[in-house]
């Protein structure tokens, strides 16, 4: 799991965000009790500024994806930050100017398009 220091660093200097990293079950409540999504998911974010990320949901999709778990975590940091500053991807447009925003912050983070890798199929 990446350092404390570089999970700040990710969110872009953006005040008040609180990151918390939990196991499957909690994150399965989580989504449930405010998404109504009985599965854990990687992350979440609310508007108050916190983001919940899933350490083994992340460290499972960064293996069968071929990443390393630094780089998915900067992506889902990034992304939950996008988030709070009013991004979503419910529709194609808003997808779109999502996955831009994402590119451009991560390559200035130093981490590749986190979607331009062919992944492997999960066996």
């Amino acid at each position: 799991m990446p350092s404390a220091a570089r999970l700040r660093k990710w969110t872009l200097g953006h005040p008040g965000i609180t990151l918390r990293i939990v196991g499957e079950r909690e994150a399965r409540r989580i989504n449930k009790q405010f998404r109504k999504t009985d599965r854990a998911t990687n992350v979440l974010s609310f508007d108050t500024g916190d983001i919940v990320l899933c350490h083994p949901v992340i460290a499972r999709e960064a293996r069968q994806q071929g990443k390393t778990i630094a780089a998915h975590y900067a992506h889902l940091v990034v992304h939950g930050v996008l988030h709070l500053r009013g991004y979503g991807h419910e529709k194609k447009r808003e997808a779109a100017r999502m996955a831009r925003a994402e590119r451009r912050i991560l390559a200035r983070l130093g981490f590749p398009d986190p979607y331009a890798v062919k992944f492997p199929r999960p066996a």
